[in-house]
């Protein structure tokens, strides 16, 4: 595993902050990210060949989402997702829903960017979505192991206000 590289659900289980979940959903890996800052800026490290999680490359992309916009439920039959946000926050959110999986109907809530940067992994077959929180929108770089198929999407969309999923995206208050 690359230097600064961890990942969650091990031993203890614990969580890291940011994250809302009873377990996290079979497959997803989280991977705490360090800055490295010195007079000129900062360089933040997302996914390495040499880090464990690391599958392949397909290619990668940048996503924007305004405030309070639902980007999602969508998922992938074949296609593993990094998720960095890299600038923003953003609240990103899994649901199994996969038959076979010992997290079946699992619900993982991430809250990711700016002040807490992690890369989560996102194997196939899990619903995701994203929602920018704040006051300006979230930057979402994704890294995954397929490039996008324009003629055959592996992209399989869920309304993300409807019944199909067991999730309400309203901020709750209080």
């Amino acid at each position: 595993m690359a230097s600064g590289s961890e990942t969650a659900g091990g031993p203890g289980g614990r969580l890291p902050r940011g994250v809302k979940a009873k377990r996290l959903i079979d497959g997803v890996r989280i991977k705490s990210l360090r800055l490295l800052p010195d007079d000129r800026g900062f360089l933040m490290e997302m996914l390495r060949s040499d880090d464990d999680i690391f599958q392949k490359f397909g290619q990668v992309y940048l996503s924007v989402a305004y405030p309070g916009v639902v980007k999602g439920w969508h998922y992938h039959k074949v296609q593993t997702d990094f998720f960095t946000i890299v600038k923003g926050m953003m609240k990103v959110v899994l649901y199994d829903e996969r038959p076979d999986s010992p997290t079946h109907g699992e619900i993982n809530e991430f809250f990711m960017g700016e002040q807490n940067p992690i890369l989560i992994t996102i194997p196939p077959g899990v619903l995701h979505g994203m929602k920018a929180i704040g006051a300006g929108p979230g930057f979402l770089v994704n890294c995954p192991t397929e490039p996008y198929n324009y003629a055959e999407p592996d992209e399989y969309r869920v309304d993300p206000h409807g019944d199909d999923v067991p999730y309400d995206w309203t901020t709750k208050d209080g």
